[in-house]
């Protein structure tokens, strides 16, 4: 990291200590209480909870019914909270099928469904990931190892402040005879995100 980008995140520090002080000072908050919520948060964003409610659509079909009407009512019926999120901020899911293939961004910004894909990747939040799937969404997704038959479409989903998107990819090949904790591992954040696929391993 050069030296101007140490000096901006100094800055940027000093201005979050001096408002938690000043937080703390006026009884709005205690440095503790924000400490908690950290961890708390922390503990609860993870993309096992895209994939948990993935897994159950796979093996429950009315289940993947509602997930693709209402995926915020799909996420709660499984115990997966929206991470603090306002009630303006909606969660859709996309699935894929043999014709559709989805992939999720934001253009503008960073918009992403932290409370269930977890942390964004370093790549999503890049200048060169958010205008590049949008003009050649294929040849990004070849990047990935995800290379698609022609005949197959596919559909780029753009965040919003109001809109966080998840995609619901195809079960694989095999997957039925897999433990649902083996299938919970096939379904990873980037499949989640719809740069990957998920895979039977061969034995």
């Amino acid at each position: 990291m050069s030296g101007s980008g140490h000096h901006r995140n100094g800055e940027l520090q000093a201005r979050v200590n001096a408002l938690l002080a000043l937080a703390e000072e006026r009884g709005i908050v205690t440095r503790a209480q924000i400490d908690e919520r950290i961890e708390a948060l922390g503990s609860s964003v993870s993309p096992l909870n895209g994939a948990l409610m993935v897994v159950r659509s796979w093996n429950d079909p009315a289940y993947r019914d509602r997930l693709l009407y209402d995926a915020g009512a799909a996420a709660t019926e499984l115990g997966i909270a929206g991470g603090g999120y306002s009630s303006d901020i909606h969660l859709h899911a996309v699935a894929n099928t043999a014709e559709v293939h989805n992939v999720v961004v934001c253009t503008l910004c960073s918009c992403y469904p932290l409370a269930w894909l977890g942390p964004p990747p370093a790549w999503y939040k890049s200048e060169a990931y958010r205008s590049r799937v949008v003009r050649d969404p294929r040849g990004v997704l070849a990047e990935f190892g995800t290379v698609l038959p022609d005949d197959v479409e596919v559909r780029v989903w753009d965040a919003s402040a109001e809109a966080r998107y998840l995609v619901v990819p195809r079960p694989p090949e095999g997957v039925e005879q897999l433990s649902e904790d083996e299938q919970l591992d096939l379904v990873t954040r980037d499949c989640l995100i719809g740069v990957a696929v998920p895979r039977v391993p061969v034995h």
